[in-house]
């Protein structure tokens, strides 16, 4: 399979992705790929298109796009050589229907000075640590950081706190209800529960997908979700009750991921990016020793607003929409979390 072969091959490359956005979405993905002279395959671009938010929204939310892909961190072109990557993308273009944009999204910024109409801007900061041979060697940081770590999953262990992985279609839905309090605290819509049904129905019986639970004495305190490709895991969601934050189920759920990956084979284990401004979230990640870069994404034409570094706020994407955007400001979180899930399905048919 050419995705796995190649070095910057990424499980957001795969088919089984695909599917998974696909039964999340309801559209189908366009793919383009270069082949040679004997047929063989020298390069893939996967690439989805998107609605744009409705009423004539202004701002890159409200226009049409093929991405690659939407909702997605990345899953730029992948090529034998810089040739195949300009004849990938050039494609792409010419594949961009009138009055849309078309978004690339490279895991590295390979695509600088290829093709004149398609234009760089700078991302956001995405963080990843570097994994060692074996699970006892693994350091978060300096030893004074590393221990201050070690010893707030102790004492979530001596709390009680246990962590399991997840075994049934049963355990998703009960992490969801979770993940949506995260998502209302931090003012982000959240994703629709289909598109965790479809992660477990088509990543997790290929061994793609993991969801680790935080539980205290049979009542689920937070979950995350990992996804598994090539020698990278990846940190994709979270959800955590508010109220079981003193017990720092999240330090005990990331702890026991990274010793996992490690103990599981996988260099590297990525946490993920960060939007501008959630001083917050950078320091979480930051924290377990994680190597921080900025994030390129490319478009033709270039967009009328940089995102990575003036990132519009959470809920811009829900701006216009029944005045859920003002709503947020005066109490977004108190609303029913049914609400909010039912916002989340609303934006995510159009971004």
């Amino acid at each position: 399979m050419y995705v796995s072969a190649h070095p910057g091959g990424l499980i957001y490359h795969t088919s089984s992705w695909l599917r998974v956005l696909q039964r999340e979405y309801g559209q189908r993905p366009v793919c383009l790929a270069l082949e040679g002279a004997a047929g063989e395959v020298r390069g893939i671009l996967p690439l989805m298109p998107t609605r744009g938010l409705p009423f004539r929204l202004k701002g890159e939310l409200g226009r049409r796009r093929l991405s690659s892909l939407p909702r997605t961190p990345a899953a730029g072109p992948l090529a034998d050589d810089r040739d195949g990557l300009e004849m990938l993308v050039r494609g792409a273009v010419q594949r961009t229907p009138p009055g849309a944009q078309l978004e690339l999204k490279p895991a590295e910024p390979q695509l600088d000075g290829l093709v004149d109409e398609v234009v760089g801007y700078p991302w956001r900061i995405n963080y990843e640590i570097r994994l060692p041979d074996r699970p006892e060697q693994v350091r978060f940081g300096r030893s004074r950081n590393h221990t201050r770590i070690r010893s707030g999953v102790r004492q979530s262990e001596r709390q009680g706190v246990v962590v399991r992985r997840a075994d049934s279609i049963a355990d998703v839905r009960g992490w969801y209800r979770l993940y949506l309090q995260a998502m209302r605290h931090n003012l982000v819509p959240a994703r629709p529960l289909r598109l965790f049904q479809a992660m477990w129905d088509e990543l997790h019986p290929r061994g793609l997908m993991r969801l680790l639970l935080a539980e205290r004495d049979g009542q689920l305190l937070a979950g995350s979700i990992l996804l598994m490709f090539g020698s990278t895991v990846f940190y994709a969601f979270n959800g955590v009750a508010r109220g079981a934050l003193t017990l720092r189920p999240n330090d005990l759920l990331q702890w026991q991921a990274i010793i996992d990956a490690c103990s599981d084979g996988y260099r590297s284990y990525d946490l993920g990016e960060v939007p501008e401004g959630d001083e917050g979230l950078a320091h979480f990640k930051s924290k377990w020793g994680s190597e921080a870069r900025r994030l390129r994404r490319y478009s033709c034409p270039a967009p009328a607003e940089r995102h990575g570094e003036g990132e519009p706020g959470p809920l811009a994407g829900l701006a216009g929409l029944a005045g859920l955007a003002g709503l947020a400001e005066r109490g977004w979180h108190a609303i029913p979390l049914e609400a909010t899930a039912a916002a989340g399905r609303l934006v995510y048919r159009y971004l």
